[in-house]
């Protein structure tokens, strides 16, 4: 099942175990049952320390299988086959489960060693998600440290009865004993923070005992990373602060215009730029979200936790997110059959019917990858021809599942109070409002600049873009942006790095033009 380079890659990783590590299956007669035989044969016998066995356990779901360290109690289980983006997840539990030291801070795993109680943890997938290995990691993680904790990925595609009984319309998605506990991608110390309720307060104190930065970047972007780099390199004291370090890439599938690299995806990138800007003294601190910029002599950046940072120089990159349709039903039935993400949650919609709000790239690109899983997908388009590139409309008119309407202007979502089963939409050339049933909607139709909290304090364009010269300088001193935030036309990842880099020069440049904050104006912005 497995090719040879990966069992040789394989097979080298396992020589870091330190520990015997039991493979125990729970399995049935499917087709699945049978391919999850064959890969962990395969993989137990890369390493001696892997042993292999088949427990027919009632009360496990079936073909699944438990990582546990000989002589140990851990609660690490796969419900489904974990190729794909989870393959990596399997290798990491492998690695931890074997006594091979995670990569986490010493002060996250003392805090998971500290929480009391019993944790059960369910998270559905899917196989072609990229955002839901992120939590798969930390939840299996957790359950290698704490025995008291205990996780199971599961495949929803695998398990389509209790997607359906769970209502289960986006993944991630994570249960904790019985009880929806999140959806999306979750960092681990997103997921201990929502654990510890004591740890955001803490992160507060914390955050207010910082010394002031010469250069505070907020987002954690390729933007919010360059900057980072390109400051810290001039010898300046430089903070990152970010919601989620990588921010729009961690949902970007296949990236192969970035040059010198022929292909690789959103989540592999972010990780190369996580590790580059960990390379230098950078302060990063993640989970937090600005609220404020507050000019002054020195710049204060206040955020949604209560803290506040203050500044020097300030470069903003705070990106952007997926467009809304603002439509009734949309809000209601997000996560319930309104998406965004057709790679994460495409699966989920097997042989349904579907809708693409969108004809541009990103649009027809997600109708093309639907209609191979789903019964039937109708793209709506608002102009009068798709706006997307030729090549891929070809593609797209091939496909005999495909229904294109154009001049539609999509007006409600509408469901049952659970879940989607209708779009209505308005013929603009006719007026006729018309009614699709279905049961999922993927909104495609762009991004919006993560401005609101800038309101009032820099330039913005009636888009919400933050206006910039050719230094990446906003219309408030000090203040520098960079990215998709900016009016900087083409956003794509190279660019945003570009312009970063070229912020953070322009900052530093001013830090050095510009007098040092006199004493009595430090004491008062204290």
């Amino acid at each position: 099942m497995l090719d040879t380079a990966i069992k040789n890659q394989l097979q080298a990783y396992l020589g870091k175990i330190t520990h015997d590590v039991e493979i125990t299956a729970s399995l049935d007669d499917s087709d699945k049952a049978h391919e999850m035989r064959a890969m962990l044969t395969e993989i137990a016998e890369l390493s001696p320390r892997l042993a292999y066995q088949e427990l027919n356990l009632d009360n496990e779901r079936k073909p699944s299988f438990a990582l546990n360290r000989a002589g140990s109690n851990m609660g690490v289980r796969f419900a489904g086959i974990p190729m794909g983006h989870e393959f990596t997840s399997l290798v990491l539990a492998l690695l931890q489960v074997g006594g091979h030291p995670p990569k986490a801070r010493d002060d996250v795993l003392e805090q998971i060693r500290q929480l009391e109680g019993e944790y059960l943890f369910e998270t559905y997938i899917s196989l072609s998600c990229q955002n839901c290995p992120e939590v798969v990691q930390a939840l299996n993680l957790m359950s290698v440290i704490n025995p008291n904790i205990r996780h199971v990925m599961i495949d929803g595609a695998l398990f389509q009865d209790e997607v359906n009984v769970r209502q289960i319309m986006a993944v991630p998605t994570i249960f904790l004993n019985g009880q929806h506990f999140g959806q999306g991608r979750m960092e681990l110390e997103e997921v201990l923070a929502k654990l510890d309720t004591g740890a955001a307060a803490r992160e507060v104190e914390k955050i207010a005992k910082k010394e002031t930065f010469d250069l505070l970047v907020v987002g954690g972007g390729p933007a919010g990373a360059s900057a980072a780099i390109y400051a810290v390199r001039k010898g300046i004291r430089t903070g990152v602060i970010a919601e989620r370090f990588g921010g729009q890439v961690l949902d970007t599938l296949g990236i192969e215009n970035f040059i010198s690299v022929k292909e690789t995806e959103g989540p592999k990138l972010v990780a190369a730029l996580e590790q580059h800007v960990k390379a230098y003294d950078v302060d990063i601190m993640s989970l937090q979200r600005a609220s404020a910029l507050i000019p002054g002599e020195l710049i204060e950046v206040q955020l949604a936790s209560g803290a506040s940072l203050k500044a020097k120089s300030v470069v903003i990159a705070t990106g952007a997110r997926w467009r809304e349709l603002n439509i009734p039903g949309e809000k209601e039935y997000r996560n319930k059959g309104v998406a965004y993400c057709p790679h994460c949650d495409g699966p989920l919609f097997k042989g349904k019917r579907v809708a693409v709000v969108g004809g541009g790239n990103s649009g027809v690109e997600a109708a093309i990858d639907l209609a191979g899983i789903v019964a039937h997908v109708t793209l709506l388009e608002f102009d009068l021809k798709l706006r997307a590139d030729e090549v891929l409309q070809r593609k797209l008119r091939s496909l005999p599942n495909v229904t294109v309407i154009t001049q539609a202007q999509t007006t409600e979502v509408t469901g049952d109070g659970n879940k989607v089963h209708g779009l209505r939409y308005t013929d603009r050339q006719t007026g006729a409002s018309t009614t699709i049933e279905l049961e999922g909607i993927f909104v495609q139709i762009g991004l919006l600049p993560n401005t609101d909290w800038l309101k009032g304090t820099v330039a913005l364009t009636k888009h919400g873009e933050i206006e910039v010269d050719a230094r990446g300088q906003t219309s408030v001193p000090g203040v520098f942006a960079a990215g998709d935030v900016t009016t900087v036309p083409y956003k794509q990842i190279i660019i945003a790095m570009g312009e970063g880099s070229k912020a953070a020069l322009g900052a530093f440049d001013h830090l050095i033009r510009t007098p040092a904050p006199t004493v009595a104006s430090e004491k008062l912005a204290a």
